[in-house]
């Protein structure tokens, strides 16, 4: 049983927590590299081994749809068996399943190592992790400690993404699915020696707040997690906010993280191009966060989403005339736009959550998150299965920008709390 702190006993010079903040940033990070990863593979798959972009989109929307659903219980389970076992079975898991793609002759094995085996893992280390190392290990920073590891996703896009572009174009996409399995193994010791489940393990109390013991592992979070679920599906501002956030994912994760490097490729945009561009989204993305959840705090969250989506929507509308062989003016400002605007709506959709939902907010939360990569899963095969149909991204593009004005529309009828 952990101890409290002695009298008089000198605290570490480095509070461990910023240790344990260290290792979330890069364990994030590279785990980054494992949703960026798929759209970058798309052309390279269809030339050699022949597979219909459908085919491949199939994977990388059954890793979008698992990662949603993994995330409500992935909470849980580190609330049952600790954070370090959690993570490091994720790490492998998504080792195994990127080390396996470089065997791979038939779809069904990218299905299973890519979509169900990295899909489990990355789900597993998603926002439930952030979240779970804010809550035990810091008082005060808490906000900049969670807008730090919220950017780890950005930086590790900005990092992986050029890079594995770059080993796909002149040695191959097999030593890229290489890369990614040896960056989640490189990952493991740092979790096992140096991520701790809570600051009472140490004898510690959390960075800026007083000694508290650690809990007891909790049994019944999962049964509560579901419990919350079918709470919420009762009302209908819940499937208002599902509804909208699936369009959330469908237009981001689903559509231009998995499609738009194929679709600037159509009009001969070389894919390192097309890789730097996303990963300036993923850049521009994190002011676009912060800036949000400013506003969240001085104006109508209906409001912001209404007018998120709705500038997304023209957007979309307008990136079909922006493609072409080399990167122009208008390319630069969609990007930034489109980086702005990427996850602006997660801070008014957690103040939704917040007043409707209460105590079961972050639960909620959850749920609306996993249809957010629902709604990505969806697009990532029905966007690959029209350009097979049709040899163009052009109608995907068009169908994505009338879907925003729908998820606009929910946004903004969505009831007050009485």
């Amino acid at each position: 049983m952990s101890q409290p702190p002695a009298p008089g006993s000198t605290p570490p010079r480095i509070h461990p927590a910023w240790w344990v903040a260290l290792v979330s940033f890069v364990t994030i990070m590279c785990a980054a590299a494992f949703t960026a990863v798929p759209g970058l593979f798309v052309e390279p798959l269809n030339a050699e081994l022949g597979w219909s972009r459908a085919t491949i989109g199939l994977a990388v929307g059954l890793q979008s749809v698992l990662y949603g659903l993994t995330a409500p219980f992935a909470a849980a389970l580190m609330d049952r068996f600790g954070m370090r076992p959690v993570v490091t079975v994720a790490l492998v898991v998504i080792t195994g399943g990127a080390l396996s793609t470089v065997w791979m002759s038939e779809p069904w094995q990218f299905v299973l190592g890519w979509g169900l085996l990295v899909g489990v893992g990355s789900g597993s280390m998603a926002l439930a992790f952030t979240a779970t190392i804010t809550a035990r290990w810091f008082v005060a920073r808490r906000g900049l400690v969670t807008g730090v590891l919220t950017a780890a996703t950005a930086s590790g896009q900005l990092v992986f993404l050029p890079l594995l572009a770059w080993i796909i174009e002149s040695q191959g996409w097999r030593p890229a699915s290489a890369t990614v399995a040896i960056a989640a193994l490189a990952a493991v010791p740092l979790v096992l020696f140096l991520l701790r489940d809570h600051p009472a393990d140490l004898g510690l109390a959390p960075y800026g707040g007083e000694y508290v013991p650690k809990p007891a592992p909790v049994h019944d979070v999962a049964r509560r997690t579901v419990t919350a679920l079918l709470d919420a599906a009762r009302t209908g501002p819940f499937w208002l906010l599902a509804g909208a956030f699936a369009i959330c994912g469908a237009t981001t994760n689903g559509l231009v993280r998995t499609h738009f490097v194929p679709g600037a490729h159509d009009h001969g945009m070389p894919i390192t191009v097309a890789a730097s561009l996303l990963a300036v989204i993923g850049v521009v993305d994190v002011i676009g966060t912060i800036g949000s959840g400013w506003l969240t705090d001085r104006y109508s969250p209906r409001v912001l989403l209404g007018v998120y989506y709705t500038l997304r929507g023209v957007a979309l509308l307008f990136l079909p005339s922006l493609m072409a062989p080399q990167v122009e003016l208008p390319m630069v400002f969609f990007i930034v736009f489109y980086g702005l605007d990427w996850v602006a709506t997660v801070p008014p959709t957690l103040a939704l959550c917040r007043e409707l939902y209460g105590d079961d907010a972050p639960i909620v939360f959850g749920w609306v998150l996993a249809s957010h990569q629902i709604g990505a899963g969806v697009v990532a095969f029905a966007g690959g299965l029209v350009r097979d149909v049709t040899g163009s991204y052009d109608a995907v593009w068009y169908g994505a920008g009338i879907l925003c004005a729908g998820a606009a529309l929910m946004s903004l009828v969505i009831r007050r709390n009485r």
